[in-house]
Formats: structure tokens, sequence, C-alpha cells
């Protein structure tokens, strides 16, 4: 038989080629062929290199489809490449495994971020995906903010705080990032890691999800949770002098007290000083060691700390120097262990001794403003026979005095304590030094068996510096107060649909802040430090026994794993919550979202004119506070914040 001709033989070897099945490569193989890091989004823009981040490299293939592994948790600290390694993953899907792929930020508008700022550059920079998805701006290319369509599959992102994405298609592959941000419970369908597995159930073996995060607080810690039912596998590396391999302890990083330029890492056999230009080498002769045995076999977990982070990124004498800068502050010593450590911050939950905050009242008198106080907040908690009410006095730093506790009695289901209340929020407070000061915020506990009737009492007051609240158990620090969402309210006998807006307020979060801030001591320095309780003189030990009633505690869920939860040691906490309120209140007027701007604004007032700007015109001022004839309708403040600007709005 003749041989084939040369144009025949051709035709086939291409048909061979075309049959073929591509190459089963790993993400991190598939990283090195393809991806491309664009300056939007990456300070090394070019070529993706593994090797600049070793530890990577274990991570990405455990993700891989030929891996066993069905659940892959990455707990760690910042600058470590953790998010850069999801994106090569869901590159890798869209060009070669494709299939389903769910992506969840903790809310849907961190996912548009992530959208813009990660999935866009992704895309367009390399060029082995930007055939696989259609433009944005070609017609039906399914090519949206939050859905990207692709030969053999579809990238959706979601927030962790949508029931509707959480639930809204059948995902083979999960990423689920920053899983400590994400809300407890989801519009009351449940957790949001459970509701996104769910989705993945029907594919079996074949699943695979990505949960990664930078972990918060013990007992709460998403992350932390599935690290420990992984093997828990660390990142070993070779010392330089002995190659004794270990992983990596905060602790062994030593320095001159003062002078985080002489930091050197100290390896645990030998004692040696390792310096920074060793960590390069390092890391590449270093391995991932299981330090546990899972409890799902299909389960690996990685933990690193920014220790590990290449030479360029972060370096041994900038942690050193954030934590020196971090002594003192509670606040800035949870930041670093938990974004540069990659731990948990354990609270410190245990309630102070009230007898010691009796003995450190202040002589300052009740009903008066200090004089370097710069705005006020409210908090009102509502009992079945009254409305307690705490004025709360506020500087930068988060310190506070208590400035007013006032018993409002009444059933909160009747209108009387509601129109007392009203002449409360209308009333001057004089300011040491003069002038005057009103209330800016005033948040309001809707809980407890009247709520429908405390709801219209609060639609009828129609005052724009209430906001009617209701706690959770939550320690959202993120997004501590929450909302609004609209709720009926009952008026004059019959429902108001979406009469009125409600906050929902993370009381754990603040519980803690208040004792981190009540614990704080002042050694041998003559000034108060940041975040400092002041309490008067005049206030009754009952009421502080009441700011210190509940105490962090450790429990077990129904799967076994650690908790903590806020428990009573006394029967009565109004002022505990009271003060969690008033809190919330500074939040909502922007304190925490504008941080030094608004004190900054507020001292500015302050030196302007002796009232401040946010207090009512002095023609309101007339109003009549005694009568109990006048309604909340004129009692209302019309203008409690100058328009000029609106920048509290």
């Amino acid at each position: 038989m003749d041989a084939a001709p040369p144009a025949r033989e051709h035709v086939h070897r291409r048909a061979g080629r075309m049959l073929r099945p591509p190459p089963q490569l790993s993400v991190s193989e598939w990283a090195e062929r393809h991806r491309m890091l664009s300056s939007r989004g990456s300070s090394e823009p070019g070529p993706w290199r593994t090797s600049r981040a070793p530890y990577l490299r274990g991570i990405m293939d455990a993700l891989s489809a030929p891996h066993p592994a069905r659940r892959v948790v990455f707990m760690k600290g910042a600058q470590t490449g953790g998010t850069e390694a999801g994106n090569n993953w869901l590159g890798y899907i869209l060009h070669h495994v494709p299939a389903p792929v769910l992506a969840v930020q903790p809310t849907v508008e961190l996912a548009k971020r992530f959208s813009r700022q990660r999935i866009d550059p992704l895309l367009e920079e390399t060029p082995a995906l930007r055939e696989r998805v259609a433009p944005a701006r070609s017609r039906d290319s399914g090519n949206t903010m939050l859905s990207k369509e692709f030969p053999g599959g579809i990238l959706v992102l979601t927030g962790a705080n949508s029931a509707v994405g959480l639930r809204s298609m059948p995902a083979r592959f999960l990423f689920l990032d920053e899983v400590d941000a994400y809300p407890g419970d989801v519009e009351g369908e449940g957790d949001p890691i459970a509701l996104a597995e769910a989705r993945a159930r029907t594919f079996g073996w074949r699943r695979k999800a990505f949960l990664v995060s930078t972990p918060t607080i013990a007992g709460r810690s998403r992350i932390e949770r599935e690290y420990a039912a992984s093997d828990q596998r660390r990142f070993f590396v070779p010392c330089p002098h002995c190659g004794a391999m270990q992983w990596l302890r905060f602790e062994r990083l030593i320095w001159e007290k003062g002078d985080p330029r002489s930091a050197c890492y100290h390896c645990e056999a030998c004692d040696a000083a390792i310096e920074e230009h060793h960590k390069t080498a390092m890391l590449a002769a270093g391995d991932w060691r299981a330090t546990a045995t899972a409890e799902d076999p299909h389960t690996v977990g990685f933990h690193i700390s920014a220790l590990y982070s290449p030479v360029g990124w972060l370096s041994w004498e900038q942690i050193a120097r954030d934590w020196e800068a971090a002594q003192g502050k509670a606040e800035d010593l949870k930041t670093f262990k938990n974004t540069v450590l990659g731990e948990t911050w354990q609270e410190q939950g245990e309630a102070p001794d009230w007898e010691r905050l009796v003995e450190r009242r202040e002589d300052f008198p009740l009903g008066v403003v200090p004089a370097g106080a710069l705005v006020l907040t409210a908090g009102v908690d509502v009992q079945d026979d009254r409305l307690e009410c705490d004025v709360w006095a506020w500087a930068e730093g988060y310190s506070s005095w208590l400035v007013d506790h006032v018993v409002i009695p009444g059933s909160p289901r009747g209108p009387e304590p509601w129109d007392d209340l009203a002449r409360l929020l209308a009333r001057d407070w004089p300011r040491a030094g003069g002038g005057a000061v009103r209330i800016a915020k005033a948040c309001i506990d809707t809980g407890g068996r009247d709520t429908a009737a405390v709801y219209g009492q609060l639609r009828r007051l129609r005052d724009p510096r209430i906001a009617p609240t209701k706690g959770v158990d939550g320690w959202n620090r993120a997004q501590p107060v929450q909302g609004p969402t609209w709720v009926d309210a009952l008026v004059d006998g019959r429902k108001l649909r979406h009469g009125l807006k409600l906050w929902t307020v993370s009381a754990s979060a603040w519980k803690a802040d208040l004792y981190r801030r009540l614990w704080l001591g002042r050694g041998d320095a003559a000034d108060f430090p940041p975040g400092w309780v002041h309490l008067p003189r005049a206030i009754e030990p009952g009421w502080v026994k009441q700011l210190v009633a509940e105490q962090l505690r450790t429990t077990k869920d129904r799967r076994g794993f650690a908790r903590q939860e806020w428990a009573k040691l006394r029967e009565r906490n109004e002022a505990l919550d009271c003060a969690v309120l008033a809190r919330a209140a500074l939040w909502l007027l922007g304190a925490d979202r504008y941080g030094e701007r608004f004190w900054q604004r507020l001292r500015d007032e302050a030196a302007d004119a002796p009232v401040l700007r946010h207090q009512l015109p002095a023609a309101e001022k007339q109003v009549e506070q005694t009568s109990p004839a006048a309604s909340p309708a004129a009692l209302r403040p019309r203008a409690w914040l100058s328009p000029r600007g609106g920048w509290l709005r």
C-alpha cells in the first residue's frame, strides 16, 4: 500500500494534536506559564514567579484538580500573597479546568471591588484568559461586574451578606475569601460558609473549596476553627548556620529595645542570629509539614505569618517597629497579632473590678460636659416600666466621660416616657468653660416584649438624631453597626409597612471595646491615656456594678468548636447596654469612618465658637423643656447639624 501523501500526514498530525487532552498542569505550573501580574494590582508587575514566595507552591498545588484535597484552608498574615494564590487558582480553572465557580467576598460591595481590582486585571493582562472571556463592552458578552461566562463554565462573584447570591447556582469550585469578616447569619438563613458549600455537594469528590483569611478573635474566628480541624501544616525552613528545620515564631525575632534595625531571627537549635538577607535561600529550601491529624482526611490547612514575607515586601525591621509602636494600645496589638502574625486575638473578657472603678471616680459634676469633650451621644435601654438613658461625651482617641444618668419612668407602650425623652434630647447641656452642647446621636434598644409599640413611638417622634437598634451577639468589627433595614411600625393602632429604619448593633464587639478601655492603666503617667473612661464621683456604685455586669466566657458549640459568649455576672446590666449604644451612636456619626478628619473638624468648630456647630441654632434653644403639654413635634430639632458641608450626614 502506498504511503500517505505528505499533506495527509500533516492533517493527521494536526488532528491528533487537537484531540489530545491538555497537559495536566498544577496551579503553580499554570501560573508560571501563563499568569501576568498587572501594575494595577501588584507592586511587581510582569510574569508570575512562584520563586518570590515559594511557600505558595504547596498551597496552589493542593488546589490543583488532581490533588485529593476537597477543602484547602489558609490562615495567614498580611503581605504573604494569599489573595494572588486564589487568583491564580481562578485563572487555572477558567483556562484549564472549566466549571462553575463561586467566589465569595464579605459583602456584595467588596465583591464588586474585587471584580474591578483583581478579576478584570487578571483577565485583561493574562493572554491565555483574554480570549476565554468576551470583553465587557461586547453585546450579550456574558461579562458583567459579578458574572464572567467562559467556555464550559461561569464565574459568579457575590457577598456573604447576600443569601440569594449564595444559593443562586451549583458550583464545583468555591473561593471563600476573608471568611472571618463574614456575617454570623445571612438574612436568617444560616452560616454563609455552609450555604456556599451546599452549592458544591452535587459535584461529589470533584468539588474543591479554598477558605482564606486573616484571623480575628479567638473562639470566634472561622479560619481558626477550620484550620484547627485540618492537618495544620507549617512551613519549615532551614537555619543557614546549622541546617535545623523549623517554622518561624515571633518570639525568636530579637532586637535591641528601641532599635528595630537590629532585628534578627535566632535559630531555635543553635541560637545563631539569622539576617534578613538569608530569608530568600531559606524560603527556597523550605517545605510544608503537617503538625496534626485532620478530622477530615480531605481537608488540608496551611498557616503562615508575615515573618515569611519575601525580601522587599514586609521586613523584619518593620515588623519590630510595628510591635514597638503597638505597645500600650490594645487595638493596635490586636491588629498586629491578626495581620502580621496571622494569629487570633484573645479578648480580655474578664470583667474589671468594680471596686477599682469606684475608687478611681473623678471630681467633675454630673450634667456638665467637660471642656475637653467634643461631641455628645446617648444610649437608651428600654425596660418594662422605664427608659434608662446615659449621656456620654467623647474626645479624640475615644476618651469618654459619663455626663449624666437619667431614668425616665413609665411604660414604653405609652407616649409619656417618649415625650420626656424628646425633652431630654432637646436639652442644652452646659459645657465647662462656656457654651452648651446638645446630644448629636442617640441609639435606642428596641428589643423586649413591646417592640412593636416602641417602633410606633419612635416613628411618632421622627427625630433624625434617634437611631432605633436591635442588638445581636456578633463580633463584626469591620461593620459593627449594620443597616439600616426597614421594619413595620404600629402607629395609632394600624400597621405602617416599612415605617421605621432599624440598625443592627454587634453588641459583643462593643462590649469588648469598652472592657479594653476600662482595663487601661495610667502607671506613673500624669495624663490619662487615650480611650480612658472617666466616671464622675456622683455616680452611684450600683451603676458601676451594672457597667461591668457581664464577662466573656468560652463554651463549645454543637460541633465541639470553642466559641465565646457574654454571660451575666449580675442581674442588672442597663449601664453596660447604654454604654454600648452610646458608642454605636458615635460610630453612626462617622468617628470610626472619618477618623482624624472627624475629630479635627470638631476641634476646629470648638475653637471657632463657644457653642459647637452641631448644636441647634440659638433660636431653637428657647423651646419650653418643662411643660408637659409640649409635643414631640415642637421639640424636634430641625437643624441639629449645620447644612454647610454635610460631612456628618
